[in-house]
């Protein structure tokens, strides 16, 4: 038996011999050529200039269908394609608009590479979702992608925007921004940290994107983390439909879908409901503190692993039966069970200075943002059970709480009444808000005294409103469910309401407003389901 020794040398040309085969090979799938201008300053010769040659010599080494160009900023070629400095590369300039300020070197070969392969076929060669995303731009769109050569991360996004000029080369352009041959631009973008974009002068993502999510930032000029598939079905039908996309739902979905459920999630409005728009959660298990539209994104890419979503479809009707019928405004479901996780709202004092302070001193929810005023003092809007309870609760974290109420007399309980008084929690009584003061934050804020008819100043570092809420009902209202004397949903320890195969979960069903309360009755409501639809419960009682 002869052993061949081995070869270092082979070792280390065998993989690039390799390599170049398989370059030469993509190249020739190419059916047009690129034409490729490089504009370079004049008696100034730069590192960049120089990567940018030697990285087109050695590609076109593999293809003769690269065609390459060089010229300074004051020749007619420059102002033929609108180049004002240098060094730039442009790239097919006759069709697409996309530009290279800098040059492919480092990771950013990778880009450099992909985007001759895509232009060279004409085929932006985006996914089918991303594509029809992409299609439905009806305005230009400028992108600036900015990269380093010694990101990893770069390339995917750089290619993203490639992908989407390569698609749309009548609205989208773009231009690949080095951050160490422009400092200028970086600096000027904030966009030290890379990958970063920005499409007519908005950012629209910080770090790689997938390619649909890309595509949903790009279309709606706002980053977006989370990308839901659209379905085009005018019919579908489902074990399980779950109206309303907050934490109770979200939840319900998962376990839904855990236990063997087709299931369907219909929301019509922002996913998460409140809790998309909380600035800070606290203590939700987990997380000691997390931005509420961070904690909806996980909850929501969680879910959508499981249920598929369709947003922006509101509810008209429910037509219980066997199936029932669900028609939302784009389509009808047939299905076994509905579960409605519809939430409920915070009432609002509708007063000046609610609105622009809200999260910035104005809050709905003492549990959630009390920890943040300990030592500080605070208003309690209300007079009712939640607004002394809650009022206790801030007493009780160390926050200096005075209840305010328009009448002269608490409609509360008589034990939370005496456990108020009791802690010395001053009220001020006959008094209402006629505005919120404060330019960033809540400063202070101006009461009506209803009995002296007098306008009066409070300083305070936040305001407490707890007024009630307003559960959304209409729906359940509309399909003859059964509601509780405060005008939430009525249900069983099941959450089965009087209509057979409806139940609810979450805020619409009243008791305590907590996202992991919410989280965990969707939970419960699921389990619940899978149970019923196995054996139903309603043909127990025909019989």
């Amino acid at each position: 038996m002869t052993t061949i020794p081995d070869n270092p040398e082979r070792r280390s040309i065998a993989p690039e011999e390799e390599l170049k085969r398989q370059l030469k090979k993509a190249f020739d799938r190419m059916d047009r050529e690129v034409k490729l201008i490089l504009f370079t300053e004049r008696g100034k010769d730069d590192v960049f200039a120089q990567a940018t040659r030697e990285t087109i010599r050695i590609f076109r080494t593999l293809t003769d269908k690269i065609t390459f160009r060089e010229f300074h900023p004051d020749h007619a070629e420059a102002q033929k394609y609108g180049v004002k400095t240098a060094p730039v590369l442009l790239i097919q300039p006759d069709t697409y608009n996309i530009r290279w300020l800098g040059a492919p070197m480092g990771e950013e070969v990778r880009t450099f590479l992909e985007t001759l392969l895509l232009v060279g076929s004409g085929d932006s060669r985006l996914g089918d979702q991303a594509r029809n995303v992409i299609r439905k731009i009806d305005s230009p769109r400028k992108i600036k992608v900015f990269v380093s050569i010694t990101c990893p991360y770069c390339p995917q996004q750089a290619v993203n925007a490639v992908r989407a000029a390569v698609e749309r080369p009548d609205l989208v352009s773009l231009d690949i921004i080095d951050i160490q041959c422009r400092q200028d631009l970086a600096l000027e973008y904030g966009a030290q940290s890379v990958p970063q974009t920005f499409a007519n002068e908005v950012l629209i993502g910080q770090g790689a994107q997938s390619e649909e999510v890309f595509a949903d930032s790009l279309r709606k000029l706002e980053p977006q983390t989370i990308f839901i598939p659209e379905i085009t079905a005018d019919l579908v039908e489902a074990d399980v439909v779950i109206i309303g996309g907050g934490p109770a739902g979200l939840t319900a979905g998962i376990y839904a879908v855990r236990s063997g459920l087709k299931s369907a999630l219909v929301e019509r409005g922002v996913l998460g409901g409140q809790v998309a728009t909380t600035p800070v959660v606290e203590n939700y298990p987990g997380f000691t503190q997390v931005g509420g539209k961070t904690l909806v994104d996980i909850m929501v890419s969680h879910a959508l692993q499981y249920v598929p979503i369709f947003q922006g479809e509101e509810v008209v009707e429910i037509s219980p039966g066997d199936p029932i019928e669900v028609l939302t405004s784009r389509r009808k479901f047939q299905t076994k069970a509905v579960l409605l996780a519809t939430g409920a709202s915070h009432r609002s004092l509708d007063v000046p200075g609610e609105n622009r302070l809200s999260g910035r001193g104005v809050s709905y929810c003492s549990t959630c943002d009390g920890p943040l005023f300990k030592g500080k003092n605070v208003v309690m809007i209300g007079g009712g059970d939640s607004a002394v309870t809650e009022a206790l609760h801030l007493y009780h974290m160390g926050v200096k709480v005075t209840l305010v109420h328009r009448k002269d007399k608490l409609r509360a309980q008589e034990f939370l009444i005496k456990s108020l008084l009791d802690s010395g929690t001053p009220v001020l009584w006959n008094s209402e808000v006629r505005e919120i003061l404060g330019e960033t934050r809540v400063e202070g804020i101006s009461l009506y005294n209803n009995k002296t008819r007098k306008t009066s100043t409070v300083s305070t570092d936040g305001v407490f409103i707890a007024i009630g809420y307003t559960p959304a009902v209409d729906l359940a209202l509309k399909t003859g469910i059964g509601l509780t004397p405060d005008g939430y949903i009525e249900r069983d320890d099941r959450h089965r309401t009087n209509i057979p195969g409806i139940y609810s979960a979450g805020d619409v069903e009243g008791g305590y407003k907590q996202i992991v309360t919410a989280a965990g009755q969707g939970a419960e409501a699921a389990l619940a389901i899978f149970e019923d639809l196995i054996n139903p419960y309603w043909l127990k009682k025909k019989n």
